[in-house]
């Protein structure tokens, strides 16, 4: 291989940390790992209920957070919803690096527990 007369060969220049560019990860991503989260917080589901959806904000490092969900009744339901709240906080913050200041959940429906022999 032959260089051209003043053309250096050497290591490749250092580039700044602040200058190599940014990851972004979508907000779909983000509601779809929030939804995840949510399935996780709150084990089965009732019979014929919705897995829970989220939708999200994204503003550089943090995301603002909507989940969806049905739940069996009766249950604890601030308990759930707290429950909810917590990890998907801990799994947006683990697997995105965001942070995540607020988490709204919205219970849709609740679906009573049929209890046997009642008419």
């Amino acid at each position: 291989m032959s260089f051209a007369s003043g053309e250096t060969h050497g290591a490749p220049t250092v580039v700044a940390p602040g200058d190599r560019g940014a990851i972004r990860i979508a907000d779909r991503v983000v509601a779809k790992i929030a939804a995840q989260a949510a399935r996780e917080a709150l084990g089965p589901l009732p019979k014929d209920a919705v897995p829970p959806h989220a939708t999200v904000v994204t503003h550089h490092e943090t995301a603002r957070v909507r989940v969806h969900l049905e739940l069996d009744y009766p249950s604890d339901i601030g308990a759930r919803c707290a429950a909810v709240r917590r990890h998907v906080v801990e799994r947006v913050g683990a697997l995105v690096d965001m942070e995540v200041p607020e988490v709204a959940v919205h219970v849709e429906r609740l679906h009573p527990a049929h209890t046997q022999g009642r008419a």
